[in-house]
């Protein structure tokens, strides 16, 4: 068996035992990395965390590495076109609270801090990025129509267990912006990361709409953009786990994948293997 492809099918094998172990409570903490690593820790060769050198030194394969990967000359404004957004917005109804909310100047102003994404590999490999990441908002969201999740209030997902991110029980920790950040550790930490205390008003996430999209795109390259070269499959499984994967919601899987081949057709690029989880 080719080199490549024995280390793919190892990769997938621990995302999917990451998953099925159910360590985490819920989609994108299930599956955080291939080492089931924080946000802020590294993953090293021997699918390891930490911070320090022997970590996010040399072999680093996940997480916050010291060495930056080399960036290709694709432009993700030029390919994300206010013609290609609003083909996605003008879909959702006029009533929809997201229709005033969510522009393409915001997604590009939050692009700006994650110069990663859509920018690793060729090409091809930046526009099925960029199809994918749309993919998953759209269904998320309904074509950009909703902020929040549906009864997310009715749904507030807290876990004790992250006491470095400890929950304010005033506040609900569900599903808001482009791809729904959940669970005080996500609010936690991607509010480090961009600049908002996300513990203490998370609902900042559906009242600015550039942090909105800053905390979708720390989500995305977090828990998928590790694991594009696996297929768009994989990027189902790490963030949504056994909530739609293993038959639980076909449904939802195909929408996913429906979105990601029509966004694939229109960047001019095949969406290659292994599409579903």
């Amino acid at each position: 068996m080719p080199v490549a492809l024995s280390m793919k099918k190892h990769l997938l094998t621990l995302i999917l035992i990451g998953i099925i172990a159910g360590a985490f409570p819920r989609y994108g903490i299930e599956a955080q990395s291939i080492c089931g690593c924080r946000p802020d820790e590294c993953c090293n060769p021997w699918s390891y965390c930490g911070t320090t050198d022997e970590y996010c030194g040399d072999g680093c394969q996940w997480g916050p590495c010291y060495q930056s990967p080399e960036l290709n000359d694709v432009s993700v404004s030029d390919v994300v076109t206010l013609e290609f957004f609003d083909g996605i917005i003008s879909q959702a109804d006029a009533s929809c609270a997201g229709k005033n909310f969510y522009s393409r100047a915001a997604f590009l102003e939050a692009l700006g801090s994650y110069n990663q994404f859509g920018r690793i590999g060729s090409t091809n490999d930046s526009m099925r990025e960029i199809a994918a990441f749309f993919g998953h908002v759209t269904h998320e969201t309904g074509h950009f129509c909703y902020l929040e999740e549906i009864d997310g209030p009715s749904k507030n997902y807290c876990d004790d267990r992250f006491e470095e991110y400890p929950c304010n029980l005033n506040k609900s920790y569900h599903g808001r912006g482009p791809l729904q950040l959940s669970w005080n550790l996500n609010y936690g930490a991607s509010g480090n990361n961009i600049g908002f205390d996300g513990l203490n008003f998370p609902e900042t996430v559906i009242n600015d709409p550039v942090i909105s999209f800053k905390t979708a795109l720390w989500y995305w390259m977090n828990y998928a953009h590790p694991y594009m070269d696996l297929g768009f499959g994989v990027t189902i499984a790490s963030m949504k786990g056994g909530h739609e994967c293993f038959d639980e919601n076909p449904e939802a899987v195909q929408k996913r994948v429906e979105y990601y081949t029509e966004y694939c057709k229109q960047l001019g690029v095949d969406p290659g293997d292994d599409l579903t989880c």
